[in-house]
């Protein structure tokens, strides 16, 4: 295995030269001994002994970036991104955690000029995607530290391992922008390769008398299917879901660390909810006959990186949820053993939408899990007294917001155990029995559900009130309304767009083994020309007369005919637009997944 130097760390700044025809970064904590030009052609790389000289009058920009995510290569032209701003958020295991605030796309596509028409207009639409790319939020990194792999996996690391550049050590399926970093890697850039995980990262410091207690939630979301909340559904055929996220609560205290891991994922059958202009579209089930083999991959994978799982359904028992559960738990029968077990909780039956404190019920059926499969916990010498053995898998339908209320319900019992075993709580001690430290748990939890719940639907996370307050307010349930009015919104007409861009990101579709000269498309028929907004300008016009020509009719019943008219107009081409709602709609025109 191929050691690094210690030296040879990643360079947390870099001064960015843009001469006319490269950009150069330098080492700018030190003495730079090579800087790295990247061509504005064509985005090749190579390391150089010098800065190049500049021509008379030519006066180069020079700034302060802060990495490098990776590298996009396109039709013709390749795209840089780089961290224009960061925002320091804390520290993970001692090392300083820093959040992407501001991304920039630097463009190699001077060789454009050259290009034919068609290809100067599809390298456009694509560009242009990554105009939209450059708004992702949730992206961290260190410097230091290994982000991708939590504080148990990072302490059973080999010293060979420990040894190796940040990237060799990364968690494939966490590190955000692998597939950007292959150029850079292709070049052997080893200072440059900045590893990136997207998720979320929140922590807070609490007094317990004269105990100063640190807790931290760091999120990891998967990249294997990643995507937006209507347009990732379900799993692929290699048993990789929607939404995976995996959560890590570590406590730090007089040199104790303690870390409880949880993960979230959508139910694991191959299923789609294809959005058509409904509220709710209606779940499809594909392939029903795969669901058993597809779940089996999918726990299967949970087992090797986890060991023991305890699969926790929160869905409805009636309506189409109820039938997507049935068919889960039908599924979770043929696999389950000693090391995976199913609980089915229903969430909104028992719970409804304010008595959330019955989630008690839901931890009577798993408290001996969590007390037999444990947490990972270091002493005040960094020597393994516990570790965690088995993991808690939790879903609903979108993995968002009942998950998220669970998932804190879970942390919170965890956390008290750990602060027990330490010595911190008396026997009869919990955390609600310290307002200060309470309220700052319900944030931190709060605060990660909304991060989460932006990146897949757009929206902050609904009951996120009970979560922050313990209890549900009627400033929450009217947040909820519009927080879901919004998800509409997203779902049918943004999302499309937001989904090909995180695919030509995350590398699901590749540009070189795709360069037909035509931007693919899914289209056909009537969604070549069908649009929502003209359509219902239309419709509002068509109302907007037969109201008019009512009112004439007091003076002439003729326009009775003419409002009659108006009126059918309008409902007919409502009843079009509904009955055609999924032409209507902003979807996805790249590949699917690879994965």
């Amino acid at each position: 295995m191929e050691k690094v130097e210690s030296e040879k760390k990643l360079y947390s700044r870099l001064r960015l030269w843009e001469f006319p025809d490269r950009y150069v970064f330098e080492h700018a904590d030190g003495a730079a001994d090579s800087y790295l030009s990247v061509s504005r052609a064509d985005g090749s790389m190579a390391l150089i002994g010098d800065l190049p000289q500049c021509g008379s009058g030519q006066s180069p920009k020079v700034r302060t970036v802060f990495g490098l995510i990776g590298v996009l290569r396109l039709l013709v032209g390749s795209y840089l991104l780089v961290i224009k701003q960061r925002e320091c958020v804390g520290s993970y295991l001692g090392h300083p955690i820093f959040k992407v605030t501001c991304l920039e796309i630097l463009p190699c596509n001077h060789s454009l000029n050259s290009t034919s028409a068609a290809q100067k207009k599809m390298e456009t639409e694509f560009s242009m995607l990554l105009k939209a790319a450059e708004g992702t939020s949730g992206l961290y990194f260190s410097y230091d530290v290994n982000l991708t792999l939590c504080a148990q996996r990072l302490h059973d690391l080999g010293d060979e391992s420990k040894l190796l550049p940040l990237w060799r050590q990364a968690d494939p399926r966490f590190l955000w922008n692998s597939y950007m970093l292959e150029p850079l890697i292709d070049n052997n850039l080893d200072p440059y390769l900045l590893p990136v995980i997207q998720g979320s990262f929140q922590n807070f410091q609490a007094a317990v008398r004269r105990d100063i207690i640190n807790v931290t939630l760091i999120s990891r979301r998967c990249t294997r299917r990643t995507g937006t909340r209507m347009w990732r559904r379900g799993a692929d055929s290699d048993g990789y879901v929607a939404n995976f996220v995996e959560t890590e609560q570590i406590l730090q205290w007089n040199g104790f660390s303690a870390s409880f891991v949880q993960v979230r994922g959508s139910i694991p059958l191959l299923w789609e909810q294809i959005v058509d202009l409904t509220y709710k579209p209606s779940f499809e089930i594909v392939r029903p006959e795969e669901a058993t083999r597809v779940v089996e991959r999918h726990f299967l994978d949970l087992s090797r990186k986890y060991g023991s799982v305890i699969a926790v359904d929160l869905v409805n028992k009636h309506g189409s949820e109820g039938r997507l559960g049935e068919k889960f738990a039908n599924a979770m029968q043929t696999i389950a053993n000693d090391n995976i077990r199913y609980v089915q909780f229903d969430f909104h039956r028992i719970c409804g939408h304010i008595h959330f404190e019955r989630l008690s019920l839901l931890y009577e059926q798993i408290e001996d899990y969590l007390k037999n499969h444990g947490y990972f916990l270091l002493n005040e010498k960094g020597e393994k007294v516990k570790e965690q053995t088995g993991v808690v898998r939790t879903n609903c339908i979108d993995c968002l917001d009942r998950t998220n209320v669970t998932q804190s319900m879970i942390g919170r019992k965890m956390l008290e155990s750990q602060l027990h075993q330490i010595g911190i709580f008396s026997a009869d001690e919990t955390i609600g029995t310290h307002p200060d430290f309470d309220a700052s748990f319900k944030i931190l939890w709060a605060n990660h559900g909304d991060e989460i719940s932006i990146q897949y639907s757009g929206t902050p996370a609904l009951k996120g009130d009970f979560v922050r307050y313990g209890k549900r307010t009627a400033q929450g349930i009217l947040k909820d309304g519009w927080n879901a009015l919004a998800r509409y919104y997203f779902n049918n007409f943004a999302d499309g767009t937001k989904q090909d861009a995180m695919d030509l990101l995350q590398g699901h579709y590749i540009m070189s083994v795709n360069r037909d000269m035509a931007f693919p498309t899914q289209t056909k028929g009537l969604e070549d020309f069908a649009s929502f907004r003209l359509a219902l300008v239309l419709v509002l016009a068509g109302l907007s007369f037969a109201v008019m020509s009512l009112r004439q009719a007091r003076h002439d019943p003729r326009h009775l005919l003419f409002s009659f008219f108006w009126a059918s107009l309008s409902l007919g081409l409502a009843a079009f637009v509904r009955a055609n709602g999924r032409s209507f709609t902003n979807r996805p025109r790249l590949f699917k997944s690879r994965h």
